[in-house]
C-alpha cells in the first residue's frame, strides 16, 4: 500500500490521486459566457416523462385527415367539466435520524433495520455458517457472501423463476463485492515474508472474496431472508470465466497466454457501482482494477512501447500489486498468480506467452444473467475501458436508442454515456446475453464537456475525429478498439471537462434528468486557480480537531438535461444539484444551506426509487466528516435543473481568494433533503435496491472497522467496530434490510 493517505488516514486509491495530467480545460479557460440566468435557463426543454408517456400510449400524433364539411349550426354550450384533484406532492415521512459517531445502524423512529446477509454466509447447502475467525476453508469462499458488498439490484421473480418487476415479495438480491479487508480475513492478517505472500489458500480465498453475489431472498410474514440452498444462487468472483463482445474483442491488446486469440479471460474484480439492462440482467462495473497488477517499472519500461507506456501511465499501473497476487510461488499450471504480473516476462516472446496485456482484461462493464446460472459473464467493451464506477440506464422508450450514463472514480477524471446503435423492442424483454450482444456491442461512446455558460457538448470518441487520431501527441491512436481500451486517452484528446471523482450516476424517472456524485477532491488535485463552473469551491474544511482539508473535500452533485429531453442529444444543460458541507460553514461553502438535520460530506451511491418515482437516495463515503458523523443515507426530493440560478463565489486558500461563478439548484431546506440513516463505525454506506412495490429497501454496510490496525487482531478489544454481530466479533461487512413498521412505502 502507498505511503499517501486519506484525510481520515487510510491508505490512498488511485481514485484518490488521479492519473489525468492533460491540459483539458477547466471553465476559467474557455471563452466567456455571459452566465444569466436567461441565458442559461430561458431555453424550451422538453423532458424524457413526455417520451415515456407516448411510449405507454399516451400522447397524440399528426391525426388523420378528413374531408372539409359544412359548418354545423353550434352546439348548446356543455357544462364546465370538474377539474380533477392534482396529486399532493410527495413529501418525506420521517424525522431527521442524528449524527452519530456510534457503533449501531440508526433509522428513524417506526422503521426496522435487519441484517440480510454478511461475509462469509454460505449460499449452497454443503457449506457451513462461517467462524468469522480466519479458519473456513479457503475452497469453501466460492459459495461464501463476499466482502465489501456495494452496488446492487433486485430482480423480483415469480413462481417460474422468471424476472418479474413488479415482485414483491420474492427476486434475486445481485451485489458486488468491491474489495476485501484483509486483516480480518485470516487468522492473524496476510501472511507476507519479504514482500511476497507465501500461504496460498489466503491469496485463493481473496480471489473469491471478490465479484458478485447472486441470491434468492424471501419475504415471509414482514421478515426477509435469503434462501442458502436456491439452485440460482451463484457467485462470480476472480476466477469465473468470461467473454470478451464488442469493438475490443479478439484483438491484439486482449490477447493473453490464457486467451491466445483476445477472446476471454479470467474474473471481475473492484466491482463498485452497478447497472441494469430493460431486459432483466445486471451490469458490474469494474473499478479501481489498475491497483492489483504488478508491474515494476525498472523490470519492464525497456520491454515496452511508448505507446505502452503512455497507456500505463494514464491509467496507474505502476505498483507491486495492493494485494502481491503475483508474488505467490510456486505458481499453478494455469498461471492463477502469475497472471497478476503484467510485466513482460517472456522477453523472447509475444503476448500469448505471458500476461503483459494482463491489465488491459479489465476496467470494463460486465455484464451477467442472474436468471441463468450457466451463463458466461460478458465484458462489453463497447462501453469503453476506465474506472467504471457504474452504468446507470437512461429513460427506455420503444423504438429509441438506449443509453447508459457512467462515472469515471478518479480526481480529474470524465463521465460518459453509450448510446445503442439499436432501437429498443420491448420483445427482447428476457431476452439475456443475446439481447446485451443486441444493444451493448455497437453504439457511440461520448464524453462530457461542461461549458462555463450552463450548457455542454457531448463529444463522440471515435477514431479520426475530435483530435482522436495516430497524430494526437500524447497518444496514437491506431483503430477503433485502441480508443476504447484507452478510453481516457481519447477523452482526454477530445477536451472533456475534468471533475471532482465523478462516482455513481442516476436518471429521475420523472424527468430523465441524470444526476452525478462528485465525490471530493484536494488542493493537489484541483488547486484554487483551477475551479471551473461545474467544479467550482475551494476552501479548508477545518476538522473539530483544527486539521486542514483543502480542496473540495466535501463534494457536490451535478446534474443535466439532454437536449429536448432526448438521450441521444449531443448537447445539455447543467446546474449543481447539491453541495456537501458541514452546517456550520460559511455561506462560500455552505451553498446549499445545509442545516444539522441533513448536512453530509462526500456524496457516493446515489439511486431513485422506481415505486416511489422522484424519490432520491444518497449514499456517503466520507473521510473527511468523520470527526463528527458516521457515513450516513440520506432521502431527497429534488427539482429540476434550472430551479436555482446563477451565484458568483469566492474562494479562500490562506492569503490567496479568487471568485468562480457557477450555477446552483434550489437549496433543499429540510422538506427536500433529510438524514434517514446513519451506520456503524468506519463504514461507507453503498448499495441500495428496493423490493418491486418500494416496501422494502436494501442497503450495504461496508468495510465497517477497516481501519484497525493490524497490530490489534490479536486483542478484539482494540477493534474500531464490531459490527453487525456485536460482542467481540470481527467486523463484517453486510447488507440490512429496512422495512417500514406500518407496511407503507419507505422515506414517504
Amino acid at each position: 500500500m502507498t505511503a499517501n493517505t486519506r484525510s481520515d488516514d487510510r491508505p490512498v486509491e488511485i481514485e484518490d490521486i488521479g492519473t489525468n495530467t492533460t491540459s483539458n480545460p477547466s471553465f476559467t479557460d474557455l471563452i466567456a459566457s455571459r452566465l444569466s440566468r436567461r441565458h442559461l435557463f430561458g431555453l424550451g426543454v422538453g423532458t424524457a416523462g413526455t417520451a415515456l408517456l407516448q411510449a405507454c400510449g399516451g400522447g397524440g400524433g399528426g391525426g388523420t385527415a378528413f374531408p372539409v364539411l359544412p359548418p354545423a349550426p353550434a352546439p348548446a354550450p356543455a357544462p364546465a367539466p370538474t377539474p380533477a384533484p392534482s396529486p399532493a406532492p410527495m413529501k418525506l415521512g420521517f424525522n431527521a435520524v442524528a449524527k452519530s459517531l456510534a457503533d449501531v445502524v440508526t433509522v428513524p423512529a417506526g422503521y426496522t433495520a435487519s441484517v440480510l446477509y454478511r461475509l462469509g454466509d454460505p449460499i449452497a447447502t454443503s457449506v457451513a455458517a462461517y467462524r468469522n475467525d480466519g479458519t473456513d476453508a479457503a475452497d469453501t469462499y466460492d459459495r461464501r457472501a463476499g466482502d465489501h458488498h456495494d452496488g446492487m439490484t433486485y430482480f423480483g421473480m415469480n413462481a417460474s423463476n422468471k424476472w418479474d418487476a413488479t415482485g414483491a415479495s420474492r427476486g434475486l438480491l445481485v451485489m458486488n463485492h468491491e474489495a476485501i479487508t484483509p486483516l480480518f480475513l485470516h487468522p492473524t492478517g496476510q501472511t507476507i515474508v519479504s514482500g511476497a505472500r507465501t500461504v496460498a489458500d489466503e491469496v485463493l480465498r481473496e480471489f473469491y472474496l471478490h465479484g458478485v453475489s447472486v441470491i434468492e431472498v424471501n419475504k415471509s410474514g414482514s421478515t426477509w431472508s435469503y434462501k442458502q440452498d436456491s439452485t440460482l444462487n451463484r457467485r462470480v468472483h476472480t476466477l469465473t470465466e468470461m467473454s470478451f463482445s464488442g469493438p475490443a474483442a479478439k484483438t491484439d491488446y486482449l490477447k493473453t497466454k490464457y486467451s491466445t486469440d483476445g477472446s476471454k479471460t479470467r474474473g471481475t474484480l473492484n466491482n463498485c457501482a452497478n447497472g441494469t439492462t430493460p431486459w432483466g440482467t445486471y451490469l458490474t462495473c469494474e473499478e479501481n482494477w489498475a491497483g492489483y497488477f504488478r508491474r515494476i517499472a525498472a523490470n519492464d519500461d525497456t520491454n515496452r512501447t511508448a505507446k505502452e507506456l503512455a497507456s500505463f501511465s494514464r491509467y496507474g499501473v505502476a505498483s507491486t500489486g495492493r494485494e502481491l497476487w503475483a508474488t505467490v510461488t510456486p505458481d499453478t499450471a494455469d498461471n492463477l498468480y502469475g497472471r497478476w504480473n503484467t510485466e513482460v516476462v517472456a522477453t523472447s516472446g509475444t503476448a500469448v506467452d505471458d500476461y503483459r496485456n494482463g491489465a488491459n482484461t479489465y476496467g470494463w462493464v460486465v455484464e451477467i444473467d442472474p436468471f441463468n446460472p450457466s451463463s458466461t459473464p460478458k465484458k462489453r467493451t463497447a462501453l469503453g475501458r476506465f474506472g467504471h464506477e457504474g452504468a446507470c440506464l437512461g429513460p427506455v422508450v420503444v423504438g429509441k436508442p438506449l443509453v447508459w450514463y457512467m462515472g469515471d472514480d478518479s480526481r480529474n477524471e470524465y463521465i460518459y454515456k453509450f448510446v445503442s446503435t439499436k432501437n429498443w423492442d420491448a420483445a427482447d424483454i428476457g431476452g439475456g446475453m443475446a439481447a446485451g450482444d443486441k444493444y451493448m456491442d455497437d453504439g457511440k461512446l461520448y464524453v462530457a464537456k461542461f461549458k462555463a455558460d450552463g450548457t455542454g457538448d457531448w463529444l463522440e470518441l471515435k477514431l479520426g475525429v475530435n483530435n482522436i487520431t495516430a497524430s494526437y501527441s500524447a497518444y496514437a491512436f491506431a483503430d477503433a478498439a485502441d480508443v476504447v481500451v484507452n478510453a481516457r486517452h481519447a477523452a482526454d484528446a477530445a477536451g472533456a471537462t475534468k471533475m471532482d471523482r465523478p462516482e455513481w450516476t442516476a436518471v429521475n424517472p420523472k424527468t430523465g434528468e441524470v444526476y452525478v456524485t462528485l465525490t471530493n477532491t484536494n488542493s493537489s488535485s484541483r488547486p484554487i486557480g483551477k475551479t471551473d463552473a461545474a467544479n467550482p469551491r475551494f476552501y479548508n474544511d477545518k476538522t473539530t480537531a483544527g486539521k486542514d482539508q483543502k480542496g473540495n473535500p466535501n463534494g457536490h452533485i451535478v446534474r443535466f438535461a439532454d437536449t429536448n429531453g432526448d438521450p441521444t442529444s449531443v448537447t445539455f444543460k447543467w446546474d449543481v444539484y447539491l453541495f456537501g458541507a458541514r452546517s456550520t460553514a460559511s455561506a462560500d461553502v455552505n451553498l446549499s444551506q445545509l442545516g444539522a438535520d441533513n448536512d453530509f460530506s462526500s456524496p457516493d451511491g446515489m439511486w431513485f426509487s422506481q415505486a416511489a418515482p422522484g424519490l432520491l437516495w444518497l449514499e456517503t463515503d466520507d473521510g473527511a466528516y468523520t470527526d463528527v458523523t458516521n457515513c450516513m443515507l440520506l432521502a431527497a426530493l429534488p427539482g429540476k435543473v434550472g430551479d436555482g440560478g446563477a451565484k458568483t463565489i469566492t474562494n479562500v486558500d490562506g492569503s490567496t481568494t479568487a471568485t468562480q461563478a457557477t450555477f446552483i439548484g434550489k437549496a433543499p431546506g429540510t422538506d427536500g433533503l433529510r438524514r434517514f440513516l446513519v451506520g456503524p463505525i468506519d463504514c461507507e454506506i453503498t448499495g441500495i435496491a428496493e423490493s418491486g412495490d418500494g416496501r422494502a429497501l436494501f442497503v450495504n454496510i461496508q468495510h465497517p472497522g477497516e481501519n484497525t490496525a493490524s497490530t490489534n487482531i490479536s486483542d478484539p478489544t482494540k477493534f474500531l467496530s464490531h459490527w453487525p454481530d456485536g460482542g467481540n466479533a470481527r467486523p463484517r461487512s453486510a447488507t440490512i434490510v429496512i422495512t417500514k413498521n406500518d407496511g407503507g412505502l419507505i422515506g414517504l
